[in-house]
């Protein structure tokens, strides 16, 4: 199985709708809280390339962007074959 990042904050509805997907996938993954802390928000747009909105979502190391696109890949039904990698 796939490994999966997953940066949120804790009143983000989008984090909440993205870790309901893979969750009903019945995936594992890594949730990292970063409410609240500047240094942890300024590393993650230093690792997505200056994108700061939430979440932020990783499978196997490749960044995948946030909830609209985790969705659109399910419904292209791209998503599996990322997470079965």
């Amino acid at each position: 199985m796939a490994k999966v990042e997953v940066y949120s904050t804790q009143t983000c509805p989008y984090c909440v709708r993205a870790k309901s997907l893979l969750s009903a996938k019945g995936v594992e993954f890594t949730e990292i809280d970063i409410t609240g802390d500047n240094e942890a928000r300024i590393a993650l747009m230093e690792k997505t390339g200056g994108m700061r909105t939430i979440p932020q979502i990783f499978i196997n190391d490749q960044h995948i962007g946030g909830f609209d696109r985790l969705s659109e890949l399910d419904k292209e039904g791209e998503l599996d074959a990322l997470l079965a990698a």
